[in-house]
Protein backbone atom coordinates (compact mmCIF):
# COMPACT_ATOMS: atom_id res chain seq x y z
CA UNK A 1 0.00 0.00 0.00
CA UNK A 2 1.26 3.68 -0.91
CA UNK A 3 1.75 5.84 2.20
CA UNK A 4 1.11 9.18 2.30
CA UNK A 5 2.86 12.22 4.01
CA UNK A 6 2.64 16.07 4.85
CA UNK A 7 5.19 18.22 4.20
CA UNK A 8 6.07 21.19 6.47
CA UNK A 9 4.72 24.56 5.07
CA UNK A 10 7.19 26.56 3.07
CA UNK A 11 9.08 23.49 2.67
CA UNK A 12 9.18 21.87 -1.43
CA UNK A 13 7.17 18.49 -1.41
CA UNK A 14 9.30 15.69 -3.27
CA UNK A 15 6.45 15.06 -5.43
CA UNK A 16 6.34 19.22 -5.93
CA UNK A 17 9.93 19.11 -6.62
CA UNK A 18 9.83 16.25 -9.12
CA UNK A 19 6.92 18.06 -11.13
CA UNK A 20 9.03 21.00 -11.41
CA UNK A 21 11.68 18.83 -13.22
CA UNK A 22 9.64 16.86 -15.78
CA UNK A 23 10.58 15.68 -18.93
CA UNK A 24 7.94 17.16 -21.55
CA UNK A 25 4.83 16.09 -19.48
CA UNK A 26 5.49 12.80 -18.65
CA UNK A 27 7.26 10.70 -16.06
CA UNK A 28 6.59 11.72 -12.38
CA UNK A 29 3.36 13.07 -13.05
CA UNK A 30 2.30 10.27 -14.77
CA UNK A 31 3.82 8.48 -11.69
CA UNK A 32 1.21 10.57 -9.34
CA UNK A 33 -1.47 9.63 -11.61
CA UNK A 34 -0.68 5.87 -10.84
CA UNK A 35 -0.03 6.88 -7.24
CA UNK A 36 -3.57 8.45 -6.72
CA UNK A 37 -4.98 5.02 -8.52
CA UNK A 38 -3.51 2.72 -6.16
CA UNK A 39 -4.24 4.98 -2.98
CA UNK A 40 -8.12 4.98 -4.20
CA UNK A 41 -7.60 1.30 -5.15
CA UNK A 42 -6.56 0.65 -1.35
CA UNK A 43 -8.93 2.53 1.01
CA UNK A 44 -5.95 5.26 1.08
CA UNK A 45 -7.58 8.03 0.02
CA UNK A 46 -11.34 9.96 -0.71
CA UNK A 47 -12.87 7.93 -4.01
CA UNK A 48 -12.05 4.97 -2.63
CA UNK A 49 -14.93 1.68 -3.53
CA UNK A 50 -16.05 -0.71 -1.26
CA UNK A 51 -15.25 -3.10 -4.26
CA UNK A 52 -12.81 -5.42 -5.56
CA UNK A 53 -11.12 -4.40 -8.99
CA UNK A 54 -12.20 -7.29 -10.70
CA UNK A 55 -14.07 -8.37 -13.73
CA UNK A 56 -17.18 -10.70 -11.94
CA UNK A 57 -17.55 -14.18 -12.40
CA UNK A 58 -20.96 -13.73 -14.69
CA UNK A 59 -18.67 -10.95 -16.70
CA UNK A 60 -19.86 -11.85 -20.32
CA UNK A 61 -17.24 -9.23 -22.02
CA UNK A 62 -13.70 -7.89 -21.50
CA UNK A 63 -13.58 -4.77 -22.82
CA UNK A 64 -15.71 -1.83 -24.70
CA UNK A 65 -15.07 0.65 -27.35
CA UNK A 66 -17.50 3.59 -27.41
CA UNK A 67 -18.21 5.37 -30.97
CA UNK A 68 -20.12 8.75 -30.22
CA UNK A 69 -21.96 10.42 -32.33
CA UNK A 70 -21.76 14.17 -31.02
CA UNK A 71 -24.31 16.59 -31.69
CA UNK A 72 -27.61 14.19 -31.78
CA UNK A 73 -28.12 11.49 -34.54
CA UNK A 74 -31.51 11.36 -36.42
CA UNK A 75 -31.61 7.45 -35.49
CA UNK A 76 -35.21 8.29 -37.02
CA UNK A 77 -33.32 7.97 -40.55
CA UNK A 78 -30.48 5.29 -39.27
CA UNK A 79 -31.95 2.45 -37.38
CA UNK A 80 -35.60 3.16 -37.19
CA UNK A 81 -36.99 4.38 -40.36
CA UNK A 82 -40.58 4.64 -40.32
CA UNK A 83 -41.80 4.18 -44.15
CA UNK A 84 -44.96 4.43 -43.61
CA UNK A 85 -45.24 7.83 -41.97
CA UNK A 86 -46.16 10.60 -43.54
CA UNK A 87 -44.53 12.87 -46.00
CA UNK A 88 -43.71 15.58 -42.70
CA UNK A 89 -42.12 12.24 -41.13
CA UNK A 90 -40.68 9.92 -43.55
CA UNK A 91 -37.30 10.97 -45.27
CA UNK A 92 -35.92 10.39 -48.68
CA UNK A 93 -33.76 7.15 -47.39
CA UNK A 94 -35.03 3.55 -47.56
CA UNK A 95 -34.84 0.86 -45.35
CA UNK A 96 -32.65 -2.33 -46.38
CA UNK A 97 -32.78 -5.60 -45.45
CA UNK A 98 -29.68 -6.65 -43.48
CA UNK A 99 -27.49 -9.96 -42.21
CA UNK A 100 -30.28 -10.04 -39.36
CA UNK A 101 -33.44 -11.80 -40.51
CA UNK A 102 -36.49 -9.16 -40.06
CA UNK A 103 -34.17 -5.87 -38.95
CA UNK A 104 -33.92 -2.66 -41.90
CA UNK A 105 -32.38 -0.20 -41.41
CA UNK A 106 -31.12 2.85 -43.64
CA UNK A 107 -29.74 1.90 -47.47
CA UNK A 108 -27.30 4.50 -46.23
CA UNK A 109 -25.82 2.22 -44.30
CA UNK A 110 -24.85 -0.92 -47.08
CA UNK A 111 -21.86 -1.99 -44.63
CA UNK A 112 -23.49 -1.69 -41.32
CA UNK A 113 -26.20 -3.73 -43.20
CA UNK A 114 -23.75 -6.72 -43.38
CA UNK A 115 -22.92 -6.71 -39.65
CA UNK A 116 -26.43 -6.39 -38.25
CA UNK A 117 -26.36 -10.74 -37.56
CA UNK A 118 -23.72 -9.31 -34.74
CA UNK A 119 -25.21 -6.52 -33.44
CA UNK A 120 -28.61 -5.11 -31.27
CA UNK A 121 -30.50 -2.30 -32.00
CA UNK A 122 -32.06 -0.80 -29.08
CA UNK A 123 -35.10 1.01 -30.68
CA UNK A 124 -36.59 1.92 -27.15
CA UNK A 125 -34.55 4.23 -25.63
CA UNK A 126 -36.25 7.68 -24.25
CA UNK A 127 -35.31 10.22 -21.50
CA UNK A 128 -36.12 13.68 -20.70
CA UNK A 129 -33.17 15.89 -21.48
CA UNK A 130 -32.64 17.43 -25.20
CA UNK A 131 -29.94 19.30 -24.44
CA UNK A 132 -26.09 18.77 -25.60
CA UNK A 133 -24.49 19.13 -22.76
CA UNK A 134 -26.74 17.47 -19.99
CA UNK A 135 -27.36 15.43 -22.36
CA UNK A 136 -24.26 13.86 -22.90
CA UNK A 137 -23.49 14.04 -19.22
CA UNK A 138 -26.77 11.25 -19.08
CA UNK A 139 -25.71 9.66 -21.86
CA UNK A 140 -22.34 9.03 -20.96
CA UNK A 141 -22.47 8.12 -17.20
CA UNK A 142 -26.23 6.61 -17.07
CA UNK A 143 -27.02 9.29 -14.24
CA UNK A 144 -29.00 12.52 -14.71
CA UNK A 145 -26.68 15.72 -14.20
CA UNK A 146 -26.84 16.82 -10.75
CA UNK A 147 -25.25 20.67 -9.74
CA UNK A 148 -24.65 18.69 -6.11
CA UNK A 149 -22.57 15.32 -8.02
CA UNK A 150 -20.50 14.94 -10.94
CA UNK A 151 -20.83 11.19 -11.96
CA UNK A 152 -18.57 9.26 -12.91
CA UNK A 153 -18.49 8.34 -17.04
CA UNK A 154 -18.69 4.81 -17.95
CA UNK A 155 -15.29 4.19 -18.75
CA UNK A 156 -14.38 5.88 -15.40
CA UNK A 157 -16.60 3.06 -13.64
CA UNK A 158 -15.29 0.73 -15.81
CA UNK A 159 -11.25 1.44 -15.38
CA UNK A 160 -11.91 1.81 -11.79
CA UNK A 161 -13.89 -1.50 -11.56
CA UNK A 162 -11.69 -3.92 -13.52
CA UNK A 163 -8.36 -4.71 -13.51
CA UNK A 164 -5.90 -4.25 -16.07
CA UNK A 165 -2.48 -5.42 -17.02
CA UNK A 166 -0.01 -3.50 -16.30
CA UNK A 167 1.54 -2.70 -19.24
CA UNK A 168 -1.32 -0.63 -20.72
CA UNK A 169 -3.58 2.38 -19.30
CA UNK A 170 -7.31 1.07 -18.46
CA UNK A 171 -9.32 3.78 -20.26
CA UNK A 172 -8.10 5.80 -23.46
CA UNK A 173 -10.20 8.59 -24.82
CA UNK A 174 -9.63 10.12 -28.96
CA UNK A 175 -11.38 14.05 -28.78
CA UNK A 176 -12.48 15.78 -26.16
CA UNK A 177 -13.97 15.58 -22.83
CA UNK A 178 -17.55 15.67 -24.39
CA UNK A 179 -18.80 18.72 -21.45
CA UNK A 180 -16.89 16.65 -18.94
CA UNK A 181 -19.27 13.40 -20.10
CA UNK A 182 -15.86 11.12 -20.56
CA UNK A 183 -13.80 11.80 -16.97
CA UNK A 184 -14.39 10.24 -13.46
CA UNK A 185 -16.45 12.54 -11.44
CA UNK A 186 -16.71 12.24 -7.77
CA UNK A 187 -14.13 9.26 -8.11
CA UNK A 188 -11.73 11.98 -8.64
CA UNK A 189 -8.75 12.66 -11.56
CA UNK A 190 -6.86 9.53 -11.15
CA UNK A 191 -9.98 7.58 -13.07
CA UNK A 192 -9.74 10.18 -15.79
CA UNK A 193 -9.08 9.04 -19.67
CA UNK A 194 -5.78 9.20 -20.80
CA UNK A 195 -6.55 11.83 -23.87
CA UNK A 196 -4.92 10.54 -27.49
CA UNK A 197 -3.53 13.62 -29.32
CA UNK A 198 -4.11 12.67 -33.33
CA UNK A 199 -2.83 14.32 -35.30
CA UNK A 200 -1.17 14.51 -39.03
CA UNK A 201 -1.42 10.57 -39.03
CA UNK A 202 -0.33 10.11 -35.65
CA UNK A 203 -1.61 8.68 -32.62
CA UNK A 204 -0.29 9.08 -28.87
CA UNK A 205 -1.11 9.23 -25.59
CA UNK A 206 -0.41 12.22 -23.67
CA UNK A 207 1.82 10.65 -20.69
CA UNK A 208 2.22 7.11 -22.46
CA UNK A 209 3.77 7.64 -25.60
CA UNK A 210 7.31 9.69 -25.61
CA UNK A 211 7.95 12.57 -27.35
CA UNK A 212 9.32 11.97 -30.59
CA UNK A 213 13.07 13.76 -29.31
CA UNK A 214 13.31 11.53 -26.39
CA UNK A 215 14.66 8.15 -26.05
CA UNK A 216 13.84 5.20 -23.38
CA UNK A 217 17.75 5.54 -22.70
CA UNK A 218 17.37 9.06 -22.24
CA UNK A 219 14.28 8.31 -19.90
CA UNK A 220 16.40 5.65 -17.99
CA UNK A 221 18.71 8.32 -17.04
CA UNK A 222 16.24 10.99 -16.46
CA UNK A 223 14.94 8.18 -13.92
CA UNK A 224 18.30 7.60 -12.64
CA UNK A 225 18.82 11.25 -11.81
CA UNK A 226 14.89 11.38 -9.76
CA UNK A 227 16.56 8.50 -7.80
CA UNK A 228 19.06 10.56 -6.73
CA UNK A 229 16.54 13.24 -5.55
CA UNK A 230 13.72 11.03 -4.26
CA UNK A 231 16.82 10.03 -1.56
CA UNK A 232 17.84 13.32 -0.68
CA UNK A 233 14.20 14.49 -0.56
CA UNK A 234 13.46 11.81 1.60
CA UNK A 235 16.46 12.76 4.21
CA UNK A 236 15.09 16.53 3.70
CA UNK A 237 11.81 15.74 5.02
CA UNK A 238 12.52 13.09 7.44
CA UNK A 239 10.19 10.42 5.95
CA UNK A 240 11.62 7.20 6.41
CA UNK A 241 9.81 4.72 4.61
CA UNK A 242 11.03 6.34 1.58
CA UNK A 243 13.54 4.66 -0.31
CA UNK A 244 15.92 5.38 -3.08
CA UNK A 245 14.84 3.63 -6.37
CA UNK A 246 12.05 3.25 -8.27
CA UNK A 247 8.87 3.06 -6.35
CA UNK A 248 6.16 0.97 -7.88
CA UNK A 249 4.07 3.61 -9.48
CA UNK A 250 7.19 5.03 -11.42
CA UNK A 251 7.86 1.57 -12.28
CA UNK A 252 4.43 1.43 -13.62
CA UNK A 253 4.69 4.56 -15.56
CA UNK A 254 7.69 2.79 -16.65
CA UNK A 255 5.95 -0.04 -17.64
CA UNK A 256 3.64 1.53 -19.85
CA UNK A 257 6.06 3.77 -21.33
CA UNK A 258 8.23 1.13 -22.32
CA UNK A 259 5.72 -1.29 -23.07
CA UNK A 260 5.65 -2.60 -26.69
CA UNK A 261 1.92 -3.59 -25.98
CA UNK A 262 0.75 0.53 -25.82
CA UNK A 263 3.73 1.71 -28.66
CA UNK A 264 2.44 -0.89 -30.82
CA UNK A 265 -1.49 -0.29 -30.77
CA UNK A 266 -0.53 3.24 -31.65
CA UNK A 267 2.00 1.61 -35.09
CA UNK A 268 -0.97 1.29 -37.45
CA UNK A 269 1.68 0.88 -39.79
CA UNK A 270 1.85 -2.68 -38.49
CA UNK A 271 -1.58 -3.21 -39.89
CA UNK A 272 -1.95 -4.73 -43.79
CA UNK A 273 -2.60 -1.50 -46.37
CA UNK A 274 -6.14 -3.65 -46.99
CA UNK A 275 -7.01 -3.61 -42.98
CA UNK A 276 -6.16 0.17 -42.89
CA UNK A 277 -7.87 1.16 -46.25
CA UNK A 278 -10.97 -1.13 -44.70
CA UNK A 279 -11.33 1.06 -41.98
CA UNK A 280 -10.82 4.47 -43.31
CA UNK A 281 -7.64 6.85 -43.66
CA UNK A 282 -8.94 9.34 -41.76
CA UNK A 283 -9.02 10.63 -38.32
CA UNK A 284 -11.97 8.32 -37.54
CA UNK A 285 -10.50 5.54 -39.07
CA UNK A 286 -7.61 5.65 -37.26
CA UNK A 287 -8.43 6.14 -34.12
CA UNK A 288 -10.84 3.16 -34.64
CA UNK A 289 -8.58 1.14 -35.62
CA UNK A 290 -5.69 2.00 -32.84
CA UNK A 291 -9.20 1.33 -30.49
CA UNK A 292 -8.99 -2.24 -31.74
CA UNK A 293 -5.19 -2.86 -31.03
CA UNK A 294 -5.98 -1.02 -27.39
CA UNK A 295 -8.13 -3.35 -26.54
CA UNK A 296 -6.42 -6.15 -27.96
CA UNK A 297 -3.52 -5.10 -26.10
CA UNK A 298 -5.96 -5.35 -22.65
CA UNK A 299 -6.92 -1.90 -22.61
CA UNK A 300 -10.66 -2.01 -20.58
CA UNK A 301 -11.75 1.21 -21.98
CA UNK A 302 -11.54 3.15 -25.42
CA UNK A 303 -14.18 5.73 -26.56
CA UNK A 304 -13.85 7.60 -29.56
CA UNK A 305 -16.30 9.70 -32.64
CA UNK A 306 -17.27 12.05 -34.93
CA UNK A 307 -19.10 15.67 -34.53
CA UNK A 308 -21.16 17.49 -36.50
CA UNK A 309 -24.86 15.20 -35.97
CA UNK A 310 -26.58 18.47 -34.84
CA UNK A 311 -28.50 18.46 -38.49
CA UNK A 312 -31.06 21.07 -37.80
CA UNK A 313 -30.99 21.95 -41.48
CA UNK A 314 -29.88 20.18 -44.55
CA UNK A 315 -30.31 16.88 -42.51
CA UNK A 316 -30.49 14.12 -45.46
CA UNK A 317 -27.95 15.82 -47.71
CA UNK A 318 -25.83 16.21 -45.05
CA UNK A 319 -26.23 12.52 -43.61
CA UNK A 320 -25.65 11.39 -46.98
CA UNK A 321 -22.72 13.13 -48.25
CA UNK A 322 -20.74 13.65 -45.02
CA UNK A 323 -21.67 12.04 -41.90
CA UNK A 324 -23.06 8.34 -42.51
CA UNK A 325 -20.31 7.43 -44.69
CA UNK A 326 -17.57 7.23 -42.34
CA UNK A 327 -20.11 5.94 -39.76
CA UNK A 328 -20.96 2.94 -42.14
CA UNK A 329 -16.99 2.00 -43.14
CA UNK A 330 -15.85 2.27 -40.12
CA UNK A 331 -18.03 0.78 -37.59
CA UNK A 332 -18.55 -2.22 -40.06
CA UNK A 333 -15.12 -2.80 -40.47
CA UNK A 334 -14.38 -2.41 -36.69
CA UNK A 335 -17.29 -5.04 -35.63
CA UNK A 336 -16.10 -7.69 -38.55
CA UNK A 337 -12.56 -6.84 -37.47
CA UNK A 338 -13.42 -7.91 -33.76
CA UNK A 339 -15.15 -10.73 -35.39
CA UNK A 340 -12.24 -12.22 -37.00
CA UNK A 341 -9.47 -11.88 -34.43
CA UNK A 342 -11.91 -13.89 -32.07
CA UNK A 343 -12.34 -10.24 -29.97
CA UNK A 344 -16.04 -9.43 -30.30
CA UNK A 345 -17.29 -12.10 -28.12
CA UNK A 346 -15.45 -10.09 -25.31
CA UNK A 347 -15.37 -6.73 -26.78
CA UNK A 348 -18.76 -4.72 -26.56
CA UNK A 349 -19.18 -1.99 -29.12
CA UNK A 350 -21.30 1.02 -28.16
CA UNK A 351 -22.52 3.29 -30.87
CA UNK A 352 -24.72 6.54 -29.01
CA UNK A 353 -25.44 10.28 -29.11
CA UNK A 354 -26.90 12.15 -26.52
CA UNK A 355 -30.18 12.58 -28.31
CA UNK A 356 -32.61 11.74 -31.13
CA UNK A 357 -34.16 14.48 -34.07
CA UNK A 358 -37.39 15.29 -34.69
CA UNK A 359 -39.98 12.75 -36.01
CA UNK A 360 -41.37 16.08 -37.94
CA UNK A 361 -38.95 17.09 -40.78
CA UNK A 362 -39.13 21.18 -40.03
CA UNK A 363 -38.88 24.10 -42.50
CA UNK A 364 -35.25 23.96 -43.25
CA UNK A 365 -35.24 20.07 -44.26
CA UNK A 366 -33.92 19.53 -40.96
CA UNK A 367 -34.74 17.79 -37.64
CA UNK A 368 -34.64 19.34 -34.20
CA UNK A 369 -33.86 17.94 -30.63
CA UNK A 370 -35.69 14.84 -29.71
CA UNK A 371 -34.88 12.77 -26.74
CA UNK A 372 -38.13 11.34 -26.32
CA UNK A 373 -38.20 8.67 -28.95
CA UNK A 374 -34.18 7.04 -30.13
CA UNK A 375 -31.76 4.32 -31.36
CA UNK A 376 -28.23 2.96 -29.96
CA UNK A 377 -26.34 0.22 -31.02
CA UNK A 378 -24.08 -2.48 -29.32
CA UNK A 379 -22.50 -5.18 -31.36
CA UNK A 380 -20.23 -8.18 -28.88
CA UNK A 381 -19.81 -8.24 -25.68
CA UNK A 382 -21.82 -11.36 -24.95
CA UNK A 383 -25.41 -9.10 -26.49
CA UNK A 384 -27.66 -11.40 -28.84
CA UNK A 385 -26.63 -10.05 -32.22
CA UNK A 386 -29.38 -9.75 -35.12
CA UNK A 387 -31.80 -8.33 -32.36
CA UNK A 388 -34.16 -5.35 -32.21
CA UNK A 389 -35.11 -4.32 -29.32
CA UNK A 390 -38.18 -2.76 -28.36
CA UNK A 391 -40.18 -0.13 -30.62
CA UNK A 392 -41.06 3.08 -31.66
CA UNK A 393 -45.09 4.36 -32.80
CA UNK A 394 -45.34 4.07 -36.70
CA UNK A 395 -44.91 8.43 -36.67
CA UNK A 396 -41.49 7.74 -34.44
CA UNK A 397 -42.59 10.26 -32.08
CA UNK A 398 -42.98 8.05 -28.98
CA UNK A 399 -41.71 4.78 -27.45
CA UNK A 400 -44.16 1.71 -27.64
CA UNK A 401 -42.86 -1.55 -26.67
CA UNK A 402 -40.14 -1.99 -23.68
CA UNK A 403 -39.16 1.40 -22.70
CA UNK A 404 -35.93 1.98 -21.73
CA UNK A 405 -33.68 4.67 -20.57
CA UNK A 406 -29.95 5.90 -20.21
CA UNK A 407 -29.72 4.18 -16.76
CA UNK A 408 -31.32 0.95 -17.97
CA UNK A 409 -28.36 0.75 -20.98
CA UNK A 410 -25.98 1.55 -18.81
CA UNK A 411 -26.72 -1.28 -16.42
CA UNK A 412 -26.48 -3.63 -18.44
CA UNK A 413 -23.74 -2.42 -20.12
CA UNK A 414 -21.83 -3.54 -16.59
CA UNK A 415 -23.64 -6.15 -16.23
CA UNK A 416 -22.34 -7.46 -19.41
CA UNK A 417 -18.89 -6.59 -17.62
CA UNK A 418 -19.77 -8.55 -14.61
CA UNK A 419 -20.65 -5.60 -12.38
CA UNK A 420 -23.28 -6.44 -10.65
CA UNK A 421 -26.45 -3.88 -9.50
CA UNK A 422 -25.10 -4.45 -5.95
CA UNK A 423 -22.24 -2.26 -6.49
CA UNK A 424 -21.26 0.86 -4.37
CA UNK A 425 -18.82 3.65 -4.96
CA UNK A 426 -17.80 6.10 -2.46
CA UNK A 427 -17.48 10.12 -3.23
CA UNK A 428 -14.33 11.87 -2.29
CA UNK A 429 -15.76 12.66 0.89
CA UNK A 430 -17.17 9.33 1.57
CA UNK A 431 -20.21 9.53 0.62
CA UNK A 432 -21.91 5.63 -0.42
CA UNK A 433 -23.15 6.23 -4.00
CA UNK A 434 -24.75 3.79 -6.23
CA UNK A 435 -23.60 3.11 -9.39
CA UNK A 436 -26.85 4.38 -11.09
CA UNK A 437 -29.60 6.13 -9.58
CA UNK A 438 -32.18 4.58 -11.59
CA UNK A 439 -32.49 1.78 -13.77
CA UNK A 440 -32.31 -1.38 -13.97
CA UNK A 441 -30.48 -3.73 -16.51
CA UNK A 442 -32.18 -5.13 -19.45
CA UNK A 443 -32.33 -9.05 -18.55
CA UNK A 444 -33.73 -9.81 -22.38
CA UNK A 445 -30.10 -8.58 -23.55
CA UNK A 446 -28.05 -10.61 -21.09
CA UNK A 447 -30.07 -13.49 -21.42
Amino acid sequence: MAHSHRTPAGRASRRNFLKIGTLGGIGLPFSDFLRMQARAADGDEPGATTVTTAAGTDAKAQNMIMIWLSGGPSTIDMWDLKPDAGGGIKGPFQPIDTSAEGIQISDKLPQMADVMDRCTVIRSLAHSIPAHGPGTVYMNTGNKPSPAVRYPSLGSLTSRLLTTPDEVPPYVSFGNDRNSGTNAGYLGPAWNPFQVQNGDGRLEVRGVTLPEDVTLDDLSGRVRLLDTFDYRMSVLDGVADVVSGIDQFQEKALNILRSSKTREAFFLDGESAETRERYGNDGFGRSALAARRLVEAGVRFVTLGTGGWDTHGNNFNTLQNRLLPPVDRTVSALIADLDEKGLLDSTIVYVAGEFGRTPRINGNTGRDHWARSMSVVLAGGGFPGGTAYGSTSTDGMEVADDPCSPEDVSATILAALGVGPDRTLQTRTGRPMQLFREGTSIDALLA
